[in-house]
């Protein structure tokens, strides 16, 4: 029997068209395998059962008629805590938010996700305000990795990807501001697209400014692809949202690589100590994108480590969101964000141009590399995922999450689009990302790239199971 929690959203679409299965039956086997994983794995906040069962009806008989609506009717899908979903309380990992709010606007991600017929069955956690690189907060605890239990998800979309890697629907919006659906879509071995800044509209605006963006996290490229076509159009609440994408991403993905030029950086120039296996499979995929027709070059980008002025950028940001709370909401923080907020408020408008100045210099410079190479290969990160609860790995003298993210965070500074693919496992079984980068605009790239990898069966979309699932 097909199990459908395994299937991508391409393939539970296929089903229904050919009367194979419907929306009620996907529906309830996403939602069952939610609640299977909630008790180890902690991907959601919410579970909105009925609610989703009723539009799962209501798509069926759409599909009965031959009137689906849109590109998605009728496929399960999950939003991270982050984005506004109309009826849904929204609090951010915070018990500051207070949950007795309207609640009656969509994102605009997931406004479009409505209109095209998607199911909703549940929002995932994420850390107080998205603020760190894994997934634990004091209003909903820590979220764990769908292949071991101990270890950490990744963040700060931790839910979106656990959900996603346990079959708990194939589609799940993140949002990434410094690696935030890269760095989980690495340690739990899913897909995962951080656009170019602007093509997905976010509203309300992020506190973290041009940092942030909506990205897809799928089973594979494809469907991302999809979910990109859903999502990637202007909405008129974002003033700095693209206008609408050429033509569809799907379109596009069976370009495969021959004749790109690939430049593959191990380590940014020795900036970055990786593990050992983490390198080899990552090298090990690359030499595969040359089989495939790539013209691949080992190169560094013009890259010195912009920690600092992110820092800068981020720390000002969480100061931001945090600025109307009053002492006693203060206390209810996370002690490291309520940390970095202290920090962040310090800085002065001088320190916040200089660290923009820094930011426009490596957008420059990653323009000019861009000139010479279509992508940019690097592992997504130097590691695999480590200890569950825990904001830096023990022993390894970092202070802040950033210390372990060296290869995401600067292309949130240089708006590129970047995806995590899944290229392997280490003798844990713990999963291992691969990252590919862009020029701005050309995010067709990326996932042209990556759909190759999953054709060439480099990337699987095959999913971990928990001890307990």
């Amino acid at each position: 029997m097909t199990e459908l929690t395994e299937l991508t959203a391409a393939r539970l679409l296929d089903g229904y068209r050919k009367g194979e299965w419907g929306p009620v039956e996907a529906t309830r086997a996403a939602l069952e395998r939610a609640e299977a994983i909630q008790p180890e794995v902690n991907a959601f906040v919410r579970l909105t059962g009925e609610e989703a069962l009723e539009q799962a009806r209501e798509s069926e008989e759409r599909w009965r008629r031959g009137e689906p609506r849109g590109l998605l009717d009728g496929v399960p899908v999950t939003v991270k805590d982050i984005l506004l979903q109309r009826g849904a309380p929204t609090l951010r990992g915070s018990r500051a938010v207070d949950p007795a709010g309207r609640w009656d606007e969509d994102a605009p991600s997931v406004a479009r996700l409505r209109e095209h017929g998607a199911v909703f069955i549940g929002k995932t956690t994420t850390p107080e305000f998205g603020w760190k690189g894994v997934t634990d907060s004091p209003l909903s605890g820590i979220t764990r990795n769908p292949c071991d239990p101990s270890r950490t998800a990744g963040g700060s979309s931790g839910g979106s990807a656990a959900a996603v890697a346990l079959g708990a629907g194939p589609l799940s919006l993140g949002t990434d501001g410094g690696g935030s659906v890269r760095i989980p879509a690495s340690f739990c071995g899913i897909f995962a697209l951080k656009p170019t800044y602007g093509r997905v509209p976010l509203y309300p605006a992020s506190a973290f400014g041009t940092l942030a963006h909506v990205g897809p996290m799928t089973r594979d490229a494809a469907d991302a692809a999809l979910l990109m076509d859903v999502i990637g159009h202007p909405d008129s609440r974002d003033w700095s949202a693209l206008s609408a994408p050429a033509g569809p991403y799907t379109d596009g993905l069976a370009g495969g690589v021959r004749g790109l030029r690939v430049a593959y950086s191990p380590s940014l120039g020795g900036q970055v100590a990786v593990q050992p296996t983490v390198a080899r499979a990552v090298r090990q995929a690359v030499e595969r994108l040359a089989e495939l027709g790539a013209y691949v070059t080992e190169a560094d980008p013009d890259l010195t480590d912009p920690v600092e002025a992110f820092h800068t950028l981020w720390f000002s940001g969480a100061a931001r969101v945090t600025q109307h709370l009053g002492p006693h909401q203060r206390e209810l923080l996370d002690p490291g964000l309520r940390e970095i907020c202290a920090r962040g408020a310090r800085y002065s408008a001088l320190e916040y141009l200089a660290a923009v100045d820094v930011r426009m210099d490596l957008g420059r410079r990653m323009g000019r590399f861009h000139d010479t190479y279509d992508l940019l290969v690097t592992p997504t990160m130097p590691l695999t995922a480590f200890e569950a609860g825990a904001e830096v790995p023990k022993g390894s003298g970092h202070r802040r999450w950033t210390g372990w993210t060296p290869f995401t965070y600067p292309f949130n500074m240089t708006q590129q689009p970047a995806a995590s693919v899944p290229v392997g496992v280490d003798a844990d079984g713990l999963p291992i990302g691969l990252q590919l980068v862009a020029a701005r605009h050309r995010d067709d790239l990326v996932l042209r790239a990556a759909h190759a990898l999953y054709e060439a069966g480099v990337a699987s979309a095959g999913r971990p199971r928990p001890s307990g699932s």
